[in-house]
């Protein structure tokens, strides 16, 4: 299902909201998929994943910036792809307040031990291709 990408229904919206994983799949360097549950926020027909800044899926978007990302029901299945960007510093602060609200206080900037500089993957919708309904 294509639909503006800026504009999914309602009851997407919703779910977006609410719930905790999508799975996101980047493209590694020989061309294979990288699949990982993570956490994230939707916000302005984009959704955001904090990761650490060397994680393979930061580096596979560095190297192809090409992206899906599914929610994690096959009963209503929601499925958008878009090319992502890699933020390594200056995280929008509407971003890592809709992240601590969304997962009790948690910093999606904070640091994780000594190398752990953090990263955040900014993923605009270019097309959403299942957005609710079974096909």
């Amino acid at each position: 299902m294509s639909r503006t990408p800026s504009i999914p229904p309602a009851d997407v919206q919703e779910r977006l909201s609410r719930e905790l994983n999508v799975w996101l799949c980047t493209v590694r360097r020989d061309g294979s998929p990288h699949l990982t549950p993570v956490w994230f926020v939707y916000l302005s027909a984009t959704f955001w994943v904090g990761c650490e800044s060397r994680s393979v899926k930061a580096r596979n978007v560095v190297a192809d910036p090409r992206v899906s990302v599914a929610l994690e029901s096959g009963n209503a299945p929601v499925v958008a792809e878009g090319d992502a960007h890699v933020h390594r510093s200056g995280f929008p602060s509407t971003v890592v307040e809709a992240f601590a609200r969304k997962y009790d206080g948690w910093d999606v900037g904070r640091q994780v031990g000594p190398d752990g500089e953090r990263a955040l993957l900014e993923i605009p919708v270019r097309r959403w291709l299942l957005a609710g309904t079974a096909q």
